[in-house]
C-alpha cells in the first residue's frame, strides 16, 4: 500500500562511482548501490520521481507484486556503466507507462521469475533498448511469461527489443508469451535481437548452448530506422530451438537511405 509521489529527484552522484564498476571485466564484480529499490512489496505506486545518475540501477523491483509507476523520469550518460533504468526480478503484476527514460544500459531489463509485465508508453533513449534478460546465468532461475511491450519509442539506442541468454547455462527455464507491438525505432543499431549465446564481457568460452526455451513471442507493428544493415538477428540455442516467433507488419529500413 505505499504510494511514492510528490516530483522528488533521487540523484545518486554515480560519476564518482563508475570507474570503480568492474562488471564489464569481472563475472563476480561487487554490484554498487541501486537508487531506488523495491523488495517484496504489494500494491505500490510511483508516480512522478525522477532519478538521475545512479551509481548502478536506477530503480529495481525485486519480488514485488501489483505495482504501478507512471510519469517517471530517468537519466543518466549513454557511457555510465550498468545504469539500467528500471529492473524487474520475481515479481507479478507490474505496469510501468508514460516515462522518459535515457541511460547507459538497458532502459529497462525483465529479469528471470516474472509474469504479467505491462511496458507502455515509454521513450527510451540513449541506452541499450528494452531487454528481458539477461537470462539462465544462473541456477533455479524462474520462467518469464505474459510480458507486454507497447506503444514505446526507441531513438538511438544500441537495440530496441533484446532478448539476451547466456550460453552453457547451469539450468533449464523459459520465457514464453511474450508480446512487442507498435514500436517505433528512430535511428537504431539493433532494433529486433535474440541472442542466446549473450557475454557481456571482452571474451567468453561457451561449453555448451543456452538451456532457455524461448517461445511464443510476438514482434507486431514495428517501425523506423536501423543504423546498421541487420535489422534483425533471431540467434537461438543450438540446443533448444526458439520455437512459434512470429513478425508481423515489421517495417525498417536503413537509416542512411540505402537498400
Amino acid at each position: 500500500g505505499l504510494t511514492l509521489t510528490g516530483g522528488g529527484t533521487f540523484d545518486g552522484q554515480g560519476a564518482k562511482a563508475w570507474p570503480y564498476n568492474s562488471c564489464s571485466t569481472d563475472f563476480n564484480c561487487k554490484l554498487l548501490p541501486t537508487n531506488v529499490k523495491f523488495l517484496a512489496m504489494n500494491r505500490t505506486i510511483v508516480r512522478g520521481i525522477t532519478s538521475v545518475n545512479s551509481k548502478f540501477f536506477h530503480m529495481a523491483l525485486v519480488e514485488c507484486k501489483n505495482f504501478k509507476g507512471s510519469k517517471i523520469k530517468i537519466s543518466a550518460p549513454a557511457d555510465s556503466p550498468n545504469t539500467d533504468g528500471i529492473h524487474i526480478q520475481r515479481s507479478s503484476g507490474v505496469y510501468f507507462s508514460r516515462s522518459l527514460i535515457g541511460t547507459g544500459d538497458d532502459c529497462i531489463s525483465i529479469g528471470q521469475g516474472n509474469s504479467q509485465v505491462t511496458i507502455t508508453s515509454i521513450s527510451c533513449g540513449p541506452g541499450h533498448g528494452i531487454s528481458v534478460g539477461s537470462l539462465g546465468r544462473y541456477k533455479d532461475e524462474g520462467d518469464v511469461s505474459g510480458l507486454v511491450v507497447r506503444d514505446c519509442t526507441m531513438i538511438g539506442t544500441s537495440n530496441g527489443i533484446r532478448i539476451k541468454t547466456w550460453a552453457n547455462s547451469p539450468g533449464r527455464s523459459a520465457a514464453t508469451n511474450m508480446t512487442f507491438e507498435n514500436i517505433n525505432m528512430e535511428n537504431v543499431t539493433n532494433p529486433i535481437i535474440i541472442d542466446q549465446a549473450y557475454c557481456p564481457f571482452a571474451s567468453c568460452t561457451p561449453m555448451g548452448p543456452s538451456q532457455v526455451k524461448l517461445s511464443d513471442i510476438y514482434f507486431k507493428k514495428i517501425k523506423g530506422t536501423s543504423l546498421s544493415a541487420v535489422a534483425i538477428a533471431l540467434e537461438c540455442s543450438k540446443g533448444i530451438p526458439c520455437q512459434d516467433i512470429y513478425l508481423e507488419d515489421v517495417h525498417l529500413e536503413l537509416a542512411t537511405g540505402e537498400k
